[in-house]
C-alpha cells in the first residue's frame, strides 16, 4: 500500500472555487491523499493596525468550513485552519506541522488577485523546497 501524498492548500476567497476542487479530487483520483487547507484571515491595514481581526478570522472560517464540507462530500477527507494574514507565513507555519509532498495556491485570475500581484506564488517556489501548484479560480465559476 502507497503512502498518502500530502497537500497543504493555501487560500483565500478561492478556497470555494471549482478549479481548486477538481484539482484536489484529481489527485484523490491517482491516490490517497491528505489534504491541509490553510485559508488566511486577510484584513484590511487598518483592521489589522488596530488588532481587530475578529471579522477576517471569521470570514476565512466560514469559507474554510464550507470547503471542508464540500470536499469531504466528494471523499476527500481534508483537515484545516485559518492562518496568518501573510500567506506566506500561513504556508511556512504549516508546513512545520505537516510535513506536506506539495503546497497548491489557489488564488483569482491575475486582474483580480493581490496575492499574484505580490509575487506570492513565485515568492513560495523560492522559499519553499517543495512542488508548488497555482491553481487559478475564475470568479464566475467560484461556486461551481
Amino acid at each position: 500500500m502507497r503512502e498518502s501524498h500530502r497537500l497543504l492548500v493555501i487560500a483565500n476567497e478561492s478556497v470555494e472555487g471549482a478549479q481548486l476542487h477538481h484539482a484536489l479530487r484529481a489527485r484523490a483520483a491517482a491516490g490517497p491523499v491528505e489534504v491541509l487547507v490553510v485559508a488566511p484571515a486577510l484584513n484590511s491595514r487598518l483592521r489589522h493596525w488596530m488588532s481587530d481581526e475578529d471579522g477576517a478570522r471569521q470570514a476565512a472560517e466560514q469559507r474554510l468550513v464550507a470547503c471542508l464540507e464540500r470536499l469531504e462530500i466528494t471523499g476527500v477527507r481534508p483537515y484545516g485552519w485559518v492562518g496568518d494574514a501573510d500567506p506566506l507565513l500561513a504556508m511556512d507555519d504549516a508546513l512545520h506541522v505537516f510535513a506536506a509532498d506539495e503546497v497548491i495556491v489557489a488564488t483569482h485570475p491575475e486582474s483580480r488577485s493581490n496575492w499574484l500581484a505580490h509575487h506570492l506564488v513565485d515568492r513560495a517556489r523560492e522559499r519553499f523546497a517543495l512542488p508548488i501548484a497555482h491553481v487559478v479560480v475564475e470568479p464566475a465559476y467560484a461556486a461551481a
